[in-house]
């Protein structure tokens, strides 16, 4: 499994640049130059060195946030053959729309947030002083069925924690893409150093608290009439689980 690097900018241009490029996602260089007011000769010589750090790359003409692929998981389990990955920028339209259908059965109230920043923000990945954020795919000869998404502050008091969102389409589920798919967030979020993990998932949502019960998760709160369904009150389950042993140093 795969770390990010933490981006560390030897000049306020580069910084700059990568900033933009992580914010509009793929972009014509032409205009990341005249954007952050870099001339050409410049802008060309900045690139270059972003791109020579593993910073950015090039996608058809257009800059983009470089990744590594990692690997992809070939599963078949009831009839089912299913890949899991991690998310490509070509993944973006099929993965709002697996968000947003499992979001509209307001079983994660949580996800519908996501597939909003998706929208506005028109970019997968996040890494900055601020945010972190990836995710994964199950895909079924390559479109998006399932994703789990892993999204972390980076405040000193938080930076010990991510939150997860998971979800499969209804005809996709109950042939072991929801454990794979949580189970790469989970190494993703080890490897990174994270702590802790968790998620909060309205009363309702039964399956769905069960299923992450039975994988270790525990009920840490529950806030009371936290949502408002059409015209129900529905209680939101926090859950979590460590992924070291609490440290009191």
């Amino acid at each position: 499994m795969w770390t990010f690097d933490r981006p560390a900018f030897d000049t306020e241009a580069r910084k700059r640049v990568f900033a933009y490029v992580e914010r509009h996602g793929e972009t014509d260089p032409s205009a990341v130059a005249s954007a952050v007011g870099i001339d050409p000769e410049s802008f060309h010589h900045h690139v270059t060195v972003l791109k020579r750090d593993g910073y950015l790359e090039d996608a058809d003409g257009k800059l983009r946030v470089a990744r590594d692929p990692g690997e992809a998981e070939e599963h078949r389990e009831a009839g089912v053959a299913y890949t899991i990955r991690p998310a490509r920028e070509d993944d973006l339209t099929g993965l709002v729309g697996a968000i947003r259908t499992v979001a509209g059965q307001r079983t994660d109230i949580v996800a519908e947030t996501v597939a909003e920043q998706l929208d506005y923000e028109d970019a997968l990945l996040r890494h900055n002083a601020v945010q972190t954020r990836v995710f994964f795919v199950g895909t079924v000869d390559d479109e998006v069925v399932g994703w789990a998404h892993v999204e972390a502050p980076q405040f000193d008091k938080l930076a010990h924690t991510a939150e997860v969102t998971l979800g499969v389409l209804d005809g996709y589920r109950r042939h072991g893409m929801g454990s794979h798919l949580l189970q790469r967030a989970l190494e993703w979020a080890a490897s990174n150093d994270y702590e802790k993990v968790y998620s909060s998932l309205p009363a309702t949502n039964e399956v769905g608290v069960e299923f992450l019960h039975s994988l270790g998760w525990e009920t840490e709160a529950v806030r009371t009439d936290h949502y408002k369904v059409g015209e129900a009150y529905v209680d939101e389950i926090m859950l979590a689980k460590r992924l070291y042993p609490v440290r009191n140093e």
